[in-house]
């Protein structure tokens, strides 16, 4: 090659690479990151009051831990470089994922954290159900609303936890009642719906004031039929109170913790043996637990809280499984009753039949 195109060639590479080296740390990705949250103790105290909190009930004293975990992410607005991406995919305490999967249908932030309250309080609702039906408690039932989809004429006038009372004036007692009768609208009309604010009594359907909501129906998107957008659903009226009094945590994964922390206040037997577990998971009203996200950064946020043994849903074993951090056990969990099982095991000393994440 003659030394004035080799020279050239050189050159053009030089450049080539400056470009790369200054354009690289500000190409902006379609990603946000997810790192370990903090723990939180469903047997201990936040800010100087009991995580939970029973009245109306004899309760029993209790050790050790039972944690529920939670995970840090992104801003709805933060969007990492190209370089700031690949380094957090080389990092084994930060997991790199499509900005997509934290902020569907380009929610913002403020929406995201709407959703996540709702959910958080549906799945308190649910947690003392499942803890008060496996201890022989009866439960009452309410229709609720269970979601409002973003973006629906109900988003800011229904919100997840409101008691539906009635429907233009026609009792509520089932959640199929619900679409029926704002189906009998056609789309762009009113609807009224007579509502039990969520929060706004200790038991869901007991005590507080109803009002009056009117929403203007649209039409749906697969067909033309009347919607208003909400999800309806059940929620759970208690012979007692229980209050969760977290603050600032948002989402459905506690639902399981939140259950055996209640359990364990409820039960003559310390079903911890004073032993730190954590764990995570969703929860229905029958003791199904369901998988949830980031379980990867949950197990890392648990180890480095002290915790010897991590309550891992069964959908989210296999994930687990391959990065679980050195000292850690996953105790692999389908329902309240496989959790429970798992306590009486480690209490017991018997971890060697414990369920695990890795068979």
């Amino acid at each position: 090659m003659p030394r004035r195109s080799a020279t050239m060639l050189a050159a053009t590479l030089l450049l080539i690479a400056m470009l790369c080296v200054s354009v690289l740390p500000i190409m902006k990705v379609p990603y946000s990151e997810m790192s370990p949250g903090p723990t939180y103790n469903t047997l201990g105290q936040q800010n100087g009051k009991p995580v939970i909190s029973i009245s109306g009930r004899r309760t029993y004293p209790t050790s050790g831990h039972l944690n529920m975990t939670t995970v840090q992410v992104t801003s709805a607005d933060y969007q990492p470089s190209l370089v700031s991406a690949v380094i957090g995919w080389l990092r084994g305490d930060v997991a790199v994922v499509p900005h997509a999967n934290l902020y569907p249908d380009n929610q913002t932030e403020q929406e995201a954290e709407q959703q996540n309250a709702e959910e958080f309080a549906s799945s308190q609702d649910s947690a003392k159900a499942a803890a008060l039906h496996e201890l022989g408690y009866k439960v009452g039932t309410d229709v609720i609303v269970e979601s409002v989809v973003a973006g629906s004429p109900s988003q800011g006038r229904l919100h997840a936890g409101d008691v539906i009372k009635a429907v233009d004036g026609t009792a509520v007692t089932a959640p199929e009642q619900v679409a029926k009768l704002v189906t009998k609208h056609k789309p762009g009309e009113r609807t009224v719906f007579t509502v039990l604010p969520a929060g706004q009594s200790g038991s869901a359907g007991k005590g507080g004031a109803t009002k009056d909501v009117t929403v203007t129906t649209v039409k749906a998107p697969d067909g033309d039929r009347a919607m208003v957008g909400i999800q309806p659903g059940t929620s759970h009226s208690f012979p007692f109170s229980i209050d969760i009094g977290l603050q600032d945590v948002g989402g459905p994964s506690a639902g399981l913790m939140f259950s055996l922390g209640i359990i364990d206040k409820l039960k003559p037997t310390d079903i911890t043996g004073g032993r730190f577990i954590a764990g995570t998971g969703t929860i229905t009203d029958s003791g199904q637990v369901g998988p949830i996200g980031g379980i990867s950064m949950k197990t890392i946020a648990a180890r480095d809280a002290g915790a010897q043994y991590f309550l891992t849903p069964a959908d989210n074993c296999a994930e687990a499984a391959r990065n679980t951090p050195g000292g850690l056990t996953l105790v692999r969990v389908g329902t309240l009753d496989d959790a429970l099982k798992a306590l009486d095991q480690i209490r017991s000393g018997h971890t060697g039949a414990l369920p695990s994440c890795s068979r």
